[in-house]
């Protein structure tokens, strides 16, 4: 028996009457669009112009759709009005563990850059690609040519890498991934056109970490005798130059977006403790911070001039010096125990043996400071991530001009 009121009655009616509609749509259009496919498919195969002039605007539909961040917004809720592509970094150990350097097996226990869980995924540079929503970099190594994997982002990175050129082939140094990067931009105009690869390349962000190699190997062990041939100074200024030099060069290539880090407080990691046996009332070697400092000071000059000289430049620097020290001075304010001994490793400091293997790491990574014998543990790196990327957590104004958050939401003016 039918209980529906006459007014229920109505509404399904309605209902049927409106699906009704919607499938004669349906299938209107699937005629329609059945009658044309097979018209586009034989001016397709007729008109050679036509098709390279469509594969050309899907690749130029394609670079937009990554620009805008459309492949991304699931993982970044609420926000779509992202300004960057993807992220490509350079970079040592602070970038990169060990996957993306060729002879790592071989060099890695005189290293000690075992990761906390085996992956780059603690590192910054990775905590900030998940904060834009972008898909981690892969390794420049790892690359199998793809369109995809490039636009992704590439991961140049090695640990171990330096500004300057290195005597040890083990080694990467900055003119090494400047040239991969030189590759992948080429790679990138031969798949996508020279019009729709500018465009990506300007609007992707490009991460540079460099400089704690340079100190710890070449100056501070007075490798090849560089502090018989160079003051704190003079060196500082030396390494300042080069990285000036990659910026330039990365500019030419199009890049507009160029994020360059500060190089951390060395003279209170766990081997310099170690090694130099000074331990003032601050807890650090105050003669290696003062070294360290120069270069930092000097690269946020050289990136503020930068900025005024090369037009719709967007450079950004970011004093991690700054952010560490003051985790360091107040530990138990950031919830830390330890701010000078190494958690993985051995000896005085955990300095005397490095991370030769996670087995030997203390029981709470998230209690120290440092992990091994320069690099911070993963709650450091994620106070750092969250202060670059908003100002919020250790410094207001760590990132300078602004912060990371300003620069990927930041615009840049279309290739002319």
């Amino acid at each position: 028996m039918n209980d529906d009121t006459p007014k229920e009655k109505k509404k399904k009616i309605r209902c049927m009457n409106v699906k009704t509609l919607i499938i004669f749509k349906e299938r209107m259009f699937e005629d329609i669009e059945g009658k044309q496919k097979k018209q586009r498919n034989s001016t397709w195969s007729r008109n050679p112009k036509i098709k390279r002039r469509t594969m050309e605007g899907f690749a130029l539909f394609l670079v937009a759709l990554v620009s805008m961040g459309i492949t991304n917004l699931a993982m970044v809720p609420g926000k779509t009005n992202r300004n960057v592509s993807a992220m490509y970094l350079l970079g040592d150990s602070s970038v990169d563990s060990g996957s993306n350097t060729l002879f790592y097996p071989i060099i890695h226990l005189n290293l000690s850059l075992l990761p906390c869980n085996g992956s780059n995924s603690i590192l910054l540079p990775y905590l900030l690609a998940k904060k834009m929503g972008l898909p981690y970099a892969e390794p420049f190594y790892a690359q199998n040519g793809t369109i995809d994997g490039l636009l992704n982002g590439v991961n140049y990175g090695a640990a171990h890498a330096t500004i300057l050129s290195p005597t040890s082939l083990s080694h990467q140094s900055l003119n090494h991934q400047l040239r991969q990067v030189f590759e992948t931009v080429q790679l990138l105009e031969l798949q996508l056109g020279h019009e729709s690869s500018r465009h990506f390349i300007r609007s992707s962000l490009f991460y540079l970490a460099f400089g704690k190699d340079d100190y710890i190997d070449l100056f501070l062990r007075n490798f090849s005798g560089v502090m018989a041939e160079y003051n704190g100074p003079q060196f500082a200024e030396i390494l300042v130059n080069q990285m000036v030099h990659a910026v330039m060069n990365l500019y030419d290539m199009n890049v507009r977006k160029v994020v360059l880090m500060g190089i951390l407080p060395l003279g209170c990691a766990p081997s310099l403790l170690f090694q130099w046996h000074i331990d003032d009332a601050t807890g650090c070697v105050e003669m290696i911070n003062e070294v360290i400092l120069r270069y930092n000071v000097l690269l946020e000059k050289s990136i503020v001039r930068l900025n005024e000289e090369l037009p719709d430049a967007h450079l950004v620097f970011c004093d991690l010096y700054q952010g560490v020290k003051k985790i360091i001075t107040y530990p138990q304010f950031f919830g830390f125990e330890d701010a000078k001994n190494a958690c993985c490793g051995l000896g005085l400091y955990g300095a005397e043996i490095g991370c030769v293997t996670s087995d030997i790491a203390c029981n709470t990574v998230s209690a120290n400071v440092w992990w091994d014998l320069y690099n911070p543990t993963p709650k450091v790196n994620s106070l750092l991530a969250e202060s670059t990327w908003s100002g919020q957590q250790l410094l207001s104004n760590i990132c300078r001009p602004t912060t990371i958050r300003g620069l990927v939401y930041s615009s840049v003016s279309p290739p002319t």
